[in-house]
């Protein structure tokens, strides 16, 4: 018998619709993830807006993964703020709770669910791909940190990139 499965039989979790008696506890489930430069922080009162499409994996009573969909519009929602125990990790955890997002997503009729990531490798497992329709890419530019837009010698279409 492999340690892996040893693991996963000796540690049993559920997964469930988080509600507002568990913010305090999501909050500080998430602070370890957040002090490690894994996620962004979330206030008490982003969570009280995430917690109605978020969901707790826990065993003992005790939170050991959390994650919650942010719905944008009827086309796209996000996954947000996963994170699963470090005792946990390689069990499942994760994917039950990106598959319970998905499926409140697929619920609810939103046609695309997206992830910001270190972790793509987790993320394609789950069904997740680099590429929107189309060969469309999401690509950011971040606001802390950069004060202007970079200049560009060569000319660009305005409506290159607009659907």
């Amino acid at each position: 018998m492999s340690s892996h499965s040893s693991r996963q039989d000796a540690i049993e979790f559920d997964v469930r619709q988080a509600t507002a008696a568990d913010i305090a506890s999501i909050h500080a489930f998430l602070r370890p993830f957040v002090a490690g430069g894994r996620l962004l922080e979330r206030t008490m009162e982003e969570l009280d807006q995430l917690v109605g499409t978020g969901f707790v994996a826990e065993t003992e009573d005790r939170i050991v993964g959390f994650a919650a969909l942010e719905v944008y519009s009827r086309k796209l929602a996000e996954i947000r703020s996963l994170a699963v125990s470090a005792e946990l990790r390689g069990l499942g955890v994760g994917k039950r709770l990106v598959a319970h997002c998905v499926d409140l997503a697929r619920d609810r009729q939103i046609l695309e669910v997206m992830a910001i990531t270190s972790s793509e490798e987790f993320f394609r497992g789950c069904g997740f791909d680099f590429t929107l329709p189309g060969e469309k890419k999401a690509v950011f530019h971040q606001t802390r940190g950069h004060s202007e837009v970079p200049e560009s010698s060569s000319a660009v279409d305005p409506d290159e990139g607009r659907d």
